[in-house]
């Protein structure tokens, strides 16, 4: 069961899954060393995100994984809704993935068929999968039987614009019993650089019956009311945008969706240092500054001479040293 709501300016301001309302539907993407838990608390404290996604899982591993220790699983009470996003390679590994993710408090799982990378294609998972639909329908049929839970697929366009392939996808996708459908608007092998084809997941939208959110080349409020426009999605999931801009989510939220966040907007410096005591109140030592160092990669391209931040935090060797030099940084900035 799904329903959908339309807001005042005509989008839906929130879709249901089963019975788990996502208001307003904003989705943070799943980012590999960027959608952790204290990527995931940044964006709530700013406001408007109604969708958490974790990084992608390997659904071989997870039963062996350890949640209290995991930088991949960690997670605190406030992040809800979360779903769980699997690549899955055998249909074996289903059953004790799910039943981990049943232990954890998911509020959904997803299936990533959409990611390229090279590690994937060597495994026949990600956007791999989708060449193979046999394959695919065997392990959506096995997933669906095994949990209750809301089921989201991320999906991109394929190898090449070919409606009658992604009609095919569509069909084996929603014929499984999917109850949301993420769809990246590239091509396998395009670069992010590239435009992406909004106009397709249109397309894709009227093939199916169930929600379905768009995602890429979303970065600022006009960005997201062109991409709802030219799409018809019910809803956005932002990804690089929300490692740029955390506050995103409030100000299409705001602007669009009428969510008015509980918070005050903080300042960007005080943004970037929220975050640093998020790494630190998260992760043990070793694992904070490898994430501070990716996310500010994005953070940083803000600012007009944002590379001096971005250089100045790459070549620290410590939390300790990021901190002073991004403070350095701030305290001579005109921002």
């Amino acid at each position: 069961m799904m329903e959908m709501a339309l807001s005042t300016q005509g989008v839906k301001d929130k879709v249901i899954l089963q019975n788990l309302e996502i208001s307003p539907p904003l989705a943070l993407a799943p980012m590999v060393g960027l959608s952790h838990s204290a990527m995931r608390s940044l964006v709530q404290e700013q406001g408007c995100v109604g969708l958490l996604f974790t990084e992608m899982l390997a659904a071989r591993s997870l039963p062996d994984e350890n949640e209290k220790h995991s930088p991949l699983l960690m997670r605190t009470a406030g992040e809800k809704p979360l779903f769980y996003q699997l690549f899955l390679t055998d249909i074996e590994d289903i059953e004790p993935a799910v039943q981990r993710l049943h232990q954890f408090d998911a509020q959904g799982i997803d299936l990533n068929l959409g990611c390229p990378a090279p590690q994937l294609r060597r495994q026949g998972a990600g956007c791999y999968l989708v060449k193979d639909l046999v394959r695919l329908r065997s392990l959506l049929a096995r997933l669906r039987m095994t949990t209750t839970l809301p089921l989201s697929v991320k999906i991109r366009l394929g190898d090449q614009l070919d409606q009658v392939a992604l009609a095919d996808l569509c069909r084996t996708l929603t014929g499984e019993g999917i109850d949301l459908l993420t769809v990246h608007g590239r091509l396998h092998g395009e670069k992010f650089c590239r435009k992406p084809h909004w106009e397709w997941i249109g397309k894709i939208k009227d093939m199916v019956k169930i929600p379905v959110l768009a995602n890429g080349g979303i970065f600022s409020v006009n960005d997201a009311r062109e991409c709802l426009r030219i799409s018809g999605a019910d809803g956005l999931m932002l990804g690089r945008g929300a490692a740029l801009r955390p506050w995103l989510f409030a100000d299409i939220g705001r602007e669009i969706y009428g969510c008015q966040p509980e918070q005050p907007r903080l300042s960007r410096e005080q943004i970037y240092f929220r975050f640093i005591e998020l790494l630190m109140e998260r992760f043990s030592t070793e694992r904070q500054l490898g994430r501070l160092k990716q996310f500010t990669h994005y953070y940083a391209g803000t600012y007009t001479f944002g590379h001096h931040l971005a250089t100045a935090v790459q070549t620290s060797s410590s939390m300790e040293q990021a901190a002073e030099r991004a403070n350095d940084f701030f305290a001579r900035c005109v921002c």
